[in-house]
């Protein structure tokens, strides 16, 4: 079992940044394949906003590209997400999700709001 904890998530005026970090604990013995955030807006589908896998290799959602980037730190078992350029458009739940031994595992969601 994996555990999932997001953090980084709050008010933010527009043009602002925010830092979305999640944390993966539990009995993790194996790289975790595939680290990402997605977000869920009020009325919306959750979408993917970011993957990142073991190895670096990354994808993201092309409307973000620019203003949103993903890391993540292997040894700590921790993603980043760094938003920067903030719109209100960004306002959502955004979770953290991990892909370990063929099993997806999901965090509770942080909200961010985007609003002056």
């Amino acid at each position: 079992q994996v555990q999932l904890v997001e953090s980084g998530g709050g008010l933010v005026q527009p043009g602002g940044s925010l830092r979305l970090s999640c944390l993966a604990s539990g009995i993790i013995l194996f790289p975790i394949s595939s680290m990402a955030w997605y977000r869920q807006a009020p009325g919306k589908q959750r979408e993917l906003v970011a993957r990142i896998t073991s190895g670096g290799d990354r994808i993201m959602k092309d409307s973000e590209k620019g203003r949103f980037s993903i890391s993540r730190d292997n040894v700590k078992n921790t993603v980043y997400l760094q938003m920067n350029s903030l719109k209100p458009e960004d306002t959502a739940v955004y979770y953290c999700n991990a892909n370990y031994l063929s099993q997806n595992y999901w965090g509770q969601g942080t909200q961010v709001t985007v609003s002056s």
